[in-house]
């Protein structure tokens, strides 16, 4: 079986890139292995096919010269750039704070809109009170849920 070191030098020497040692090293290995003789073959085989679709097109310029008009372009269009105009510190500051804001007047609308539609329930419940007397009682009214709790102390009797 032959190994991938192999089968390039098999390409190249297909492609006439070998130096000449390395290329009679490789026609030796070609005649007397006959998996090598096959790809060769079909390295061959597909070089022709490949060979047969390529269309034949011709640039009007030299190559040299065809890319030093991408260059030249390429250059012009990178030298015409205007750099990007400064921002003025206020202008930063507004594209701060209007996120800020609307994010703040959210809130806010949430919070309110929570607490006036029953989403949940203020620290200070409105609907419920709590009165002292001097005489050692304690009376809560919680009228949302009716319940009235007195709590009466007395000192202990000896």
């Amino acid at each position: 079986m032959m190994n991938f070191d192999q089968q390039l030098k098999l390409q190249a020497f297909l492609d006439g890139e070998l130096p000449e040692n390395e290329a009679r090293e490789v026609a030796s290995l070609v005649a007397r292995d006959a998996e090598a003789a096959d790809l060769l073959k079909e390295l061959r085989n597909t070089r022709q096919a490949l060979a047969d679709f390529e269309p034949g097109l011709k640039l009007p310029e030299s190559p040299e010269f065809y890319w030093s008009k991408i260059a030249r372009e390429i250059q012009r269009t990178e030298d015409s750039r205007e750099p990007a105009p400064k921002t003025s510190f206020f202008a930063r500051l507004r594209r701060m704070l209007v996120p800020a804001g609307a994010l703040a007047a959210l809130a806010l609308v949430l919070v309110v809109g929570g607490t006036q539609f029953g989403l949940w329930h203020s620290a200070a419940v409105p609907d419920a009170e709590m009165t002292t007397a001097d005489s050692g009682a304690f009376t809560y009214h919680d009228y949302a849920n009716k319940l009235t709790l007195i709590w009466v102390s007395f000192p202990a009797e000896r």
